[in-house]
């Protein structure tokens, strides 16, 4: 299929073909008929594309500081990889769109494939030919409304969202600063709600379209002719409401609205527009400034997004989704009017063309359609889905001595994948890299564009039957790692899984369970800081042990973004579930045991854990797993004790080793020098793997160590609900 797509390093435009996207449960893959483009949000993001890496870092100050922290946490190397890895990808245009369900996900039962529905999200309603749309983010076109109409829906749900913020109400006046797409609707909205409409904008032919569509007087905002309509329609007391619609870097809007707006007003903003508040203006009217976030309740909330919970409504009235059904009933039933907005409607084909032509000023457009072929391409793909894959059980043999290339498959392209794993993967002599496998269709693309994969798709079956495939990598999410792990061993395959291999002991017993039908064992967990060479070097320069060691192992783990997926704990687990294998793992190396037994405790929420493992020859690893340090703070810091000896580790950046054998104050070794930047072992861990895959030797770490130290993970979970030691032998 196709889809329209930006490389927001270069800011190439460009029309791609890219894989079809699955149809997970929860969702409907929907074939577009209209996508709208948004002139105000989509072209600013082409905009930006096209400046220089000064001009975006000045536009996105929130973006630079949070690289400047990954620099501080991560060093200045693995920073700039991981940057230009996200620069220098294809992202997705578009979140507006109407069309036809073509295949239906597992528990929807509200449509119907056939049925025409609008859909929003900018990563679900974008400009390609299919996509798979959550049901939260898609409602059911109204019988008789055309398709092109019905994809102004996104639009109208953050024009709506605006006037629910403003809460209007009957007589009162209000003023629209800004007769964009987002204005023209906004005046119309109001009308509708029973609200006399002043308009601003420099562009008189946007103030003659929404005086045409309902509003009672605009004009040019700097000129007299708006401030003499709202004295005339107020008394001289000034308007009930300001809706800010304006883009661009003009504080003129807000200037306006204090000036504009009666005593204790609404301000409300929905574009974005310069906010830089004249304090003795907003204060001495006491004005209610407030914000209107996107589509409604439920943006940004993955839960709501992309699980699929709704919102009861008793609470929460008007939700992303309610919003959308909403504002296609008012223009089904002729309350609001948005054929007049359509400026111009573009072959899908002609998507780069019609960027340039709109960037450049040559089309001038409130709101421009993209119109898709009426009869689809016939892609082969379109009823594949991501993980209904039938188990395969084969008796392999694993050994493939002198065998070369070995090839690889990826299963996710996420941004661990892309920027720890394939890197490394892409300059290794005797390895093809295969097949990439994702249930979006770009993340796909670009894997394959960046690394030069043979393949993309996103048929999960065609690979685990590919017999050509050597090996398998699993890196998605951590609800499926258990699943997929499975499914490719039952295949026949070698695998190498990212970190957790599972959430729970019956995925963990699953796992085993496909090693035993299937007699393959040929596994690998990225558990990859064993593989470090100072951490490599340090456990060498330590020695043997001749007495139990004490370990402590301070990670300084931070708080995450809101919206991780991270913090999907009902799904993807807890935090420590997740990444709390690398630790243990890394403790019961040093160790040279797996653990025993854990006991764990946490900080009221469960933010801070402080877990103890306790090894058969009466050593303990304490690992201090925290969320509330400071952000400079190394994050991971570890220190082992035994034979009077004391071992060091600084985040992978230094080591030392101090012992009572050696000069009194002064230590026994130092890391001769600073690594160029933290190696946390991922190269040499992807060299052993591929050494064991093309050799059929034995795999870099043991089955036993890989279960050991997930059931130890695990066991933290089970020791912070029952208050108590956990013994490990009665737990597995």
């Amino acid at each position: 299929m196709k889809q329209v797509v930006q490389n927001y390093k270069s800011g190439e435009l460009a029309v791609l073909d890219v894989p079809v996207p699955g149809c997970k449960p929860g969702g409907v893959l929907v074939r577009t008929a209209y996508s709208l483009i948004s002139t105000g949000t989509e072209l600013m993001k082409v905009s930006e594309a096209g400046m220089s890496m000064l001009g975006k870092a000045r536009s996105r100050p929130d973006q630079v500081a949070k690289v400047m922290q990954s620099v501080a946490t991560n060093g200045l190397p693995a920073t700039y990889r991981k940057v230009m890895g996200k620069l220098d990808s294809y992202t997705p245009l578009g979140y507006s769109l109407c069309g036809v369900v073509e295949q239906v996900g597992a528990g929807i039962d509200d449509v119907k494939v056939g049925d025409l529905v609008a859909c929003a999200g900018n990563e679900h309603a974008l400009h390609a030919e299919l996509n798979w749309v959550p049901k939260n983010l898609y409602v059911p076109v109204p019988d008789g409304l055309a398709p092109q109409h019905a994809a102004f829906g996104t639009v109208g749900s953050i024009a709506m969202q605006g006037v629910r913020q403003g809460e209007p109400q009957l007589g009162e006046v209000a003023l629209v600063i800004g007769l964009g797409l987002i204005g023209q609707l906004v005046v119309q909205l109001l009308t509708a709600a029973g609200v006399r409409v002043v308009g601003a904008d420099p562009d008189p032919a946007r103030c003659e379209l929404a005086e045409r569509l309902g509003a009672a007087a605009c004009g040019d905002p700097a000129s007299a002719a708006v401030e003499n309509a709202v004295a005339e329609l107020t008394d001289g007391h000034g308007v009930d409401q300001v809706y800010l619609a304006a883009g661009g870097g003009s504080n003129q809007p807000v200037e306006l609205a204090a000036k504009l707006a009666r005593d204790r007003g609404r301000v409300v903003d929905i574009g974005k527009c310069r906010l830089d508040l004249p304090w003795n203006a907003y204060y001495e009217k006491e004005l209610d400034v407030r914000f209107s976030r996107s589509y409604g309740p439920g943006r940004y909330d993955p839960s709501y997004e992309l699980e699929g919970r709704d919102y009861p409504i008793g609470y929460v009235r008007w939700t992303e989704r309610r919003n959308l059904a909403c504002f296609l009933d008012l223009v089904a039933r002729g309350k609001v009017d948005v054929e007049p907005l359509i400026s111009h409607v573009a072959d899908f084909d002609d998507a780069v063309e019609t960027y340039q032509r709109l960037k450049d000023g040559e089309l001038k457009a409130i709101t421009a359609l993209f119109r898709y072929p009426e009869q689809a391409q016939d892609t082969g793909e379109a009823a594949a889905t991501a993980v209904a894959v039938p188990a395969v059980n084969v008796k392999p043999n694993p050994a493939r001595a002198g065998r070369t290339p070995v090839k690889l498959a990826f299963i996710g392209a996420g941004n661990y994948a892309t920027s720890m794993l394939l890197p490394h993967l892409a300059q290794r002599d005797g390895v093809e890299l295969s097949t990439v496998v994702t249930t979006t269709a770009l993340s796909a693309a670009n894997a394959q564009r960046k690394f030069g994969f043979a393949e993309a798709t996103t048929d999960l079956d065609a690979v685990l039957g590919d017999k050509s495939v050597d090996a398998v990598f699993v890196v998605t999410r951590h609800s499926s790692h258990a699943e997929l792990t499975r499914k490719a061993l039952l295949a026949g395959k070698t695998v190498f899984v990212e970190k957790p291999l599972a959430l729970t002991e019956d995925e963990l017993a699953g796992v085993l369970a496909a090693v035993e039908e299937s007699g393959n064992d040929r596994l690998q967990v990225g558990f990859n800081r064993r593989f470090a060479p100072l951490l490599q070097e340090a456990r060498k320069q330590f020695g043997t042990r001749s007495s139990p060691a004490s370990l402590r192992y301070l990670v300084n783990a931070g708080q995450l973004q809101h919206g991780s997926w991270y913090l999907q704990q009902g799904t993807e687990g807890s935090r420590f579930a997740g990444e709390g294998g690398h630790f243990i793992d890394t403790a019961s190396w040093l160790l040279d045991a797996d653990p025993v037994s854990v006991y764990a405790v946490a900080t009221s929420g469960n933010e801070d854990l402080q877990v103890v493992l306790r090894y058969p020859d009466g050593s303990t690893a304490t690992i201090s797993y925290v969320t509330t340090g400071a952000p400079g703070f190394p994050k991971e810091t570890l220190d082992l004790v035994a034979d009077g000896k004391v071992l060091r580790l600084d985040d992978f950046v230094r080591a030392s080793l101090y012992s009572e054998k050696s000069t009194a104050g002064r230590k026994k070794w130092v890391s001769s020098r600073l690594p160029k930047a933290r190696d946390k072992g991922q190269n040499a861990e992807l060299a052993a793997f591929i050494k064991a895959v093309r050799t059929g030797g034995p795999m870099p770490v043991p089955l036993h160590s890989l279960v050991a130290t997930t059931a130890a993970t695990l066991a933290v979970q089970t020791g912070l609900a029952g208050g108590a030691p956990v013994t490990l032998e009665n737990w597995r």
